[in-house]
């Protein structure tokens, strides 16, 4: 279980303090698959980052299973079973896939299991095994490629910052599908930030963010109409054709 209390982030800018967070408190339980959503800079990046240490945070307590992870670093915090996969995954020139699989894993492994993780998400592996993690992959293959890695990592708890930024509207209905496929196949946590209808319409839970407060919680029936009331008029950034 992911418990969040008090958390407040700000930044120095040329006009002064700027609030990103504001005294955020939310609780995720184990195994559930939590959307959040919001404007274009309300926070939801940041609050992300918190959770996986790559940002501290100025107050506040996270917790995890119990566990104070506050003061935790991103490697201790993996070790625990969080991982986080960024809008725009690192691409390594002369790394193979099967070499980051092995990294993430710890471990070499065998074929067979290579194989495993990467038709979880959709790659065919006969194409892949020997592939490097280059500028010749798609955002959509690079996508797929860094889940295949958090499954190896055995995360109990995965972040996923807006994995439909950049990714073609085919790869991205792929992508929908291996969310969809993890979330029925493996028992953890997820957690997505994201504006798009489709991958929202997967959640449990819809988290709503706006000026850097939870300004709206509950399930995708409840709160995601009064989002589309809300947005649509103005701005669809939200619906399903927006990739």
């Amino acid at each position: 279980m992911l418990n969040i209390r008090g958390l407040s982030y700000s930044v120095e800018t040329d006009k002064g303090t700027q609030s990103i967070l504001k005294n955020v408190d939310l609780d995720i339980d184990s195994g559930r698959f939590v959307v959040i959503t919001g404007p274009n800079g309300s926070g939801k990046t940041t609050l992300a980052k918190a959770i996986m240490g790559l940002i501290k945070p100025d107050s506040g307590t996270i917790s995890y299973n119990g566990a104070d992870i506050t003061g935790l670093s991103v490697t201790e915090r993996a070790k625990l079973g969080i991982s986080y996969g960024f809008q725009q995954p690192p691409r390594f020139k002369g790394l193979l896939v099967t070499d980051l699989l092995s990294i993430a894993a710890g471990r070499d492994m065998q074929e067979g299991e290579y194989c495993s993780y990467l038709t979880q998400v959709g790659l065919c592996t006969s194409d892949y095994l020997g592939r490097e993690i280059d500028a010749a992959l798609s955002g959509g293959e690079l996508k797929r490629i860094e889940i295949a890695t958090i499954l190896a990592r055995g995360a109990s708890l995965m972040i996923f910052d807006e994995p439909e930024a950049g990714i073609d509207l085919w790869s991205f209905t792929r992508l929908t599908d291996t969310f969809r496929s993890i979330h029925q196949n493996t028992g953890a946590t997820i957690i997505i930030i994201s504006h798009q209808e489709r991958i929202i319409r997967l959640a449990d839970e819809l988290v709503l963010i706006s000026g850097g407060e939870i300004t709206q919680r509950g399930s995708v029936e409840s709160v995601l109409p009064q989002i589309l009331d809300d947005t649509v008029p103005e701005c669809a950034y939200i619906g399903e054709a927006a990739i």
